[in-house]
This record gives structure tokens, C-alpha cells and sequence, in this order.
């Protein structure tokens, strides 16, 4: 069963999954599918077409623009930003208010169980890895690999976390260890992966 508050705009056009909760002033608009179990906060915007996969959570004012896709598990922080546009202008060259028609919307895409903190930024069109945690008040200007953790302007790379969304220790043998889990992974060209070994 959804629970939708009286005081949130959505359009008939969405598709809400079962079990979804979309708080007071959020807005989904026409034609965006959110999945299963999924809690959209206060304030929140989903556009047109955005695709949210099952059990994320968008913390209030969190800003989702079309044509972003969330895989299942993601968490987007409280007024966090996935932008759609890499040239914004509110006029053509010619000084005429610009139409939809006056741009191509580029998308951001989040991969399963990734966590987008707090007021980041995430500059479409850019690809968020697997479990992988922007810092809040990140811009995130390039793709993040699965499992890497990103902070600061531009982003860059801090180092790796697990499902678990820990930060992962190194070992003697040069895999990574997730402290809350005892989860393993390897390291390689850049990349990380549970280690298929454990």
C-alpha cells in the first residue's frame, strides 16, 4: 500500500510502487516510475521520465531531473542535486526564452545501493558506481567506480567503501577489509570487487 500525502503533487502519469511514501510538497512528475518501498522526503523533485528503482530513499529537497535512472537501494541526500543540462542558458543567442525543444537533456545514473550525501552536486551526464558514497557538499564532475568514495570541488577519490558503506582498511595481502561486515575485496586497475576467493 503507498501512502501519499495530501499535499504532494503527482502527476497521474507517475507509476508509485507498493509499499512507496511521498511526504508533504514532493513533487513526481508525469511519466517517472519509482519502485517498491521507496521513501521521497518533503521538498523533493522527481522529473519527467526519471526512472528510481526499489527501496531508495530521496531525503527532502533532494532535486532528481530528467532523464536521471536510480537503480535499486540508492540514497540521495537532503538537497542534493542531479543536474540534466551541460549547457544551461534561460535564452537562445537570440535573447528568446529556450523551450525544451532548445536543448538535449543529459542524465545522471546511479547504481545500486550508491549513497549521494548531502547538497552534492552531481554534474550530468556522469555515472555513480555500485555502492559507491559521494561526501555531502561534493561536485561531482567525472564518473565514480563502484565502491569508491568521493568528496570535496571537484570530486576526487578518498578511498573505497562496502555495501556496508564503511570506509575499507587494506590488509597485509593488499585486498580491502570491511571492519563491520569482515567482507573482502580486490583492487585492480583501478577498480574494485569482493574478492570471489572468500
Amino acid at each position: 500500500m503507498r501512502a501519499i500525502a495530501d499535499t504532494a503533487d503527482v502527476a497521474d502519469g507517475a507509476a508509485i510502487g507498493d509499499g512507496t511514501r511521498i511526504w508533504h510538497l514532493a513533487q513526481v512528475r508525469e511519466d517517472a516510475i519509482v519502485g517498491n518501498n521507496c521513501t521521497i522526503g518533503r521538498g523533493a523533485y522527481v522529473g519527467p521520465g526519471v526512472v528510481v528503482g526499489s527501496n531508495c530513499k530521496l531525503q527532502n529537497y533532494a532535486l532528481v531531473y530528467e532523464p536521471a535512472r536510480l537503480a535499486d537501494g540508492v540514497f540521495v541526500g537532503p538537497a542534493a542535486v542531479l543536474t540534466n543540462d551541460l549547457h544551461p542558458r534561460a535564452v537562445t543567442p537570440d535573447g528568446v526564452l529556450k523551450s525544451s525543444e532548445d536543448w538535449d537533456a543529459v542524465g545522471v545514473t546511479v547504481g545500486e545501493g550508491a549513497s549521494i550525501g548531502a547538497r552534492a552536486v552531481c554534474v550530468a551526464p556522469v555515472a555513480i558506481g555500485r555502492w559507491a558514497t559521494v561526501a555531502a557538499g561534493a561536485v561531482v564532475t567525472k564518473d565514480v567506480p563502484d565502491y569508491a568514495v568521493v568528496v570535496g570541488v571537484p570530486a576526487r577519490q578518498a578511498g573505497w567503501v562496502g555495501e556496508a558503506g564503511r570506509p575499507l582498511k587494506q590488509d597485509s595481502a593488499g585486498r580491502w577489509l570491511c571492519p563491520h561486515t569482515g567482507r573482502r575485496y580486490v583492487e585492480s586497475n583501478g577498480h574494485l570487487a569482493p574478492d570471489a576467493a572468500c
